[in-house]
């Protein structure tokens, strides 16, 4: 589990982060919802190790982030950013295969073609393989990237059992809509290998049909978090976006988000 304990984290004299306390379950899925300028992307930086909080404190599996040298933390968890630039003339198999770098030189080495196959059989980006990254369009490439991360998790099933996490910035936010819900059933399928998710998302349906469980984020503190039921309420979500927001149920007992 990655538990992050009254996370605070302050740019000038504003608050970006602001006392959050929730934790990502390994087999579970968890979306992190909030509007613009809530402090989702900036809570991902802290969660994952890229930047140190100014207050709280992040554990993973019991463990202070700071314990962990960058290796080992890239071994346990991979981070799909909203944004990935790349100015060097590589394959759509170069990237992906980048993900296994925090294994060089180590026997889980022996195992990269098999984690990159994997990747990419999951992340449907067969036809993609042999291009030029540079050449692709912002959706395919968000496609590859989110390949990349799940080359760096990927691990046998008669392996060392280590509880693997992956971090999603706004994975959809670039896709059409198969290639969004796509994208969101190889997370379930990852959270049903007992890995734990956390997936950033604009889209309130995506959000009800996948999550497990839901955190609100309003300027940098947490509205509500806990099962998606729970959570994803008209009266929180209204109040979380300013925006009036209805919730009905399909045929099917399925939820649908109307605002």
């Amino acid at each position: 589990m990655i538990e992050a304990r009254d996370l605070a984290l302050r740019i000038g004299a504003r608050n970006i982060v602001d006392g959050v306390s929730f934790a990502i379950r390994p087999g579970r899925v968890t979306a992190l919802l909030g509007p613009n300028g809530a402090g989702k992307s900036t809570l991902i930086s802290l969660l994952s190790g890229e930047h140190r909080p100014d207050g709280g404190s992040v554990e993973i599996d019991g463990e202070a982030m700071e314990s962990f040298d960058p290796l080992a933390l890239a071994k346990r968890r991979a981070v799909l950013l909203q944004h990935s630039s790349l100015d060097f003339d590589f394959t759509v198999a170069e990237v992906v295969a980048l993900g296994r770098l925090p294994f060089r030189a180590t026997r889980d080495a022996l195992d990269d073609d098999e984690a990159c196959l994997a990747a990419r059989c999951q992340s449907g980006i067969e036809p993609l393989w042999s291009r030029l990254y540079r050449t692709l369009s912002g959706g395919e490439r968000q496609r590859v990237q989110f390949a990349r991360a799940l080359a760096q998790i990927w691990r046998r099933e008669n392996g060392v059992s280590v509880r693997r996490y992956l971090m999603l910035d706004e994975p959809t936010s670039a896709l059409d809509l198969r290639h969004r819900r796509l994208l969101l059933e190889s997370s379930r399928r990852l959270a049903g290998e007992g890995i734990g998710v956390l997936a950033v998302l604009h889209d309130l349906n995506l959000a009800a049909d996948y999550a497990d469980d839901v955190v609100l984020l309003d300027n940098g503190r947490v509205m509500a978090a806990g099962e998606k039921d729970q959570v994803l309420t008209q009266e929180n979500l209204s109040a979380c976006f300013m925006t009036p927001v209805e919730i009905m149920t399909r045929a099917d007992g399925s939820k649908a988000i109307l605002a």
